[in-house]
């Protein structure tokens, strides 16, 4: 009886879709209603049919030939999906990247009622060929999808129930599609699923032969699951992330762009070198752990050195001292991609929140980290010097001009990457100048006869908003487009719900020393720090000066603004006054890290049975 419904409402919703082009809400899903909506703007009539399409035999072998590899890695799959789906009715099928059906495999009957539509070897299925069908739907989408019955777009192809799922490399490309079909009226409810264990087979394959020459990760929430189709695969160079499969990207919360950028480090605790612990696992830096196998490469290639990055600014935070959380190391490697790409990158934030640093590690993780790195504040630089710094000159360009002339800021950026910080600074007249350049990529020297080639990165930061006109603005509105095609925003400090763990490893990070005591990490971690890290670095290099390695840290070595929030606990109720700095911490740390008591307990540096007591005191019901 509900599939009687099911099939009403559709041929309903078909009805609807003819007749005004849209259909009521929940009755056909969205990624159903989207290819309809793909087909409609293509002219396609829903009661026409396909257009006949079918390739010669010697075409058909050309394109089986130049997609071997994918059809010989296909076979285990396809024999493993005959099994799971039982013989009788059902036809697997293997297409290109552009939905051409390369092979089929199954019941010669059902095989026989199919190719009435076309569903054979040599027919395109792609929505512009076929219009709404799980092969083409699911190319265009992404990702798997289910197409039955009436949901295709043309009326003869309602005789299938077709489930099919995108076969992808460890890039993200997409090489081909896996396609389960029968007959309408045999829909399986778990037939997305079969299908996307066999894609998991023939992915898995891939990927060990892609990185046969690195170091392959396995992670699986289960000891018995390493080694299967379904773990997850991330492959290194060194400790440079390289590869990673889709059930990875999925399970650690990764996106594509961290490839080539993040390092081990940034995804898990410790080093790639002591992988996996005694116990046979790795922590994540979210607080996640997963039964782990690491697989060096036969002849392992000598360790690689750690990426050196230049160092920073007189009076800068050293980036030795950063940890980034996710969401900003995720823009990084957005970023990275992006000024790898040639895009420009405008950094915006507080004083202190990094924006050096960050612009530091674009540099040190992109495609010019060999070349060089040239920070200019434009903020420093006295307004009667800042052309002949930033644009160079010649000899005897000016009274006063070195007798070799200079080759300017610009030019030393030749090959690497131009920071060019508080770029609101930088007087308006001057900016006309920069704009050029970045439009002809060539520099004009004072008193050159010639302008000289130049091929940098851009990379902008500004503690002010940029983006307004008017006679106030301190940026021109045609440059300010072409400095800022991409903006990151950095959050400052107080932002963060691990301020506690982060303090601890920066406090490590000074050298030997005594323990912070935890009443003053107390006072830290609560503390607003409107310098950010830059403020809250300085502060604990005096600490540990002070200090000195066998002495110990008090209230007294504080700055006077901090040490009147240290008074103030106990002036709060001495042990009260902490405790409530510390439930504050634990609420933050909750809601940032979603509920998860694992994730706080991780990010606070405190055992988990303490944010459950502290949680249930407050009232705030059973976390996950």
């Amino acid at each position: 009886m509900a599939t009687q419904s099911r099939r009403h409402a559709l041929s309903q919703a078909r009805l609807l879709f003819n007749q005004q082009g849209a259909v009521p809400g929940g009755i056909v899903a969205e990624p159903i209603l989207r290819s309809w909506r793909r087909c409609a703007d293509l002219g396609f009539d829903m009661r026409g049919v396909r257009r006949a399409e079918l390739m010669t035999q010697g075409e058909l072998r050309e394109a089986q030939q130049r997609n071997e590899a994918l059809r010989r890695m296909s076979e285990p799959a396809i024999s493993f999906l005959r099994r799971q789906a039982g013989g009788s009715g059902n036809l697997v099928i293997l297409s290109d990247a552009q939905g051409l059906v390369l092979d089929s495999d199954g019941d010669a009957g059902f095989a026989h009622r199919a190719s009435r539509v076309a569903l054979m070897p040599g027919a395109p299925w792609d929505e512009a060929a076929a219009g709404t069908n799980a092969i083409g739907t699911a190319l265009v989408e992404g990702r798997p999808i289910a197409v039955h019955g009436a949901e295709h777009y043309f009326e003869p192809n309602r005789i299938l129930t077709c489930a099919a799922v995108p076969i992808t490399d460890s890039e993200g490309r997409t090489l081909g599609v896996l396609d389960l079909s029968s007959q309408a009226r045999d829909i399986r409810p778990d037939v997305l699923a079969l299908v996307r264990e066999a894609v998991d087979r023939i992915e898995h394959q891939l990927f060990e032969q892609a990185y046969e020459q690195c170091a392959v990760l396995r992670l699986h929430a289960t000891h018995a699951g390493l080694g299967e189709p379904g773990e997850a695969l991330l492959a290194f160079q060194g400790d440079l992330l390289v590869g990673a499969n889709r059930r990875a990207l999925q399970a650690l919360g990764l996106a594509a762009t961290a490839l080539g950028v993040y390092r081990y480090g940034d995804v898990f605790d410790g080093d790639i070198e002591r992988c996996p612990d005694a116990a046979g696992r790795v922590h994540t830096r979210q607080g996640a752990a997963y039964h782990a196998r690491l697989r060096w490469p036969r002849t392992r290639a000598p360790k690689s050195p750690a990426v050196s990055t230049p160092p920073p600014a007189a009076g800068a935070t050293p980036a030795a001292a950063f940890s980034f959380d996710a969401g900003t190391l995720g823009a990084l490697a957005r970023a990275v991609h992006l000024s790898d790409a040639g895009v420009s990158i405008l950094l915006q934030g507080e004083t202190g929140v990094g924006k050096e640093v960050f612009a530091r590690q674009m540099h040190a993780r992109g495609k010019r980290a060999s070349g060089p790195f040239v920070a200019v504040n434009c903020a420093a630089l006295p307004e009667s010097l800042i052309e002949s710094e930033l644009f160079g000159y010649e000899d005897g360009a000016f009274t006063g001009a070195r007798r070799q002339g200079s080759k300017g800021l610009l030019r030393q950026a030749h090959g690497g990457v131009l920071f060019l910080d508080e770029i609101g600074d930088m007087p308006l007249l001057l900016q006309s100048r920069l704009l050029r350049v970045l439009q002809t990529r060539e520099v004009s020297p004072l008193g050159a006869a010639r302008p000289v080639p130049v091929d940098f990165t851009l990379v902008c930061a500004t503690h002010r908003p940029l983006a307004h006109e008017g006679p106030d603005a301190p940026v021109r509105p045609d440059l300010y487009f072409r400095i800022a095609e991409y903006t990151v925003t950095l959050e400052p400090l107080r932002a963060r719900a691990d301020r506690l763990e982060l303090l601890r490893g920066l406090w490590t990070a000074q050298g030997a020393g005594p323990a912070l005591p935890p009443a003053i990490e107390a006072v830290l971690a609560a503390y607003s720090w409107p310098g950010n890290y830059r403020q809250l670095v300085s502060v604990l290099r005096t600490l540990h000066v002070l200090a000195g390695p066998a002495g110990r840290v008090d209230a007294e070595m504080l700055p006077a603004e901090l040490r009147s929030v240290a008074a103030a606990a106990p002036a709060a109720g001495g042990e009260a006054g902490l405790q409530a700095m510390t439930d504050a911490a634990i609420r933050n740390a909750l809601d940032a890290h979603g509920g998860s008591v694992s994730r706080a307990a991780r990010a606070l540096g405190v055992h988990r049975s303490t944010v459950y007591r502290r949680a249930a005191a407050l009232g705030l019901g059973r976390p996950r």
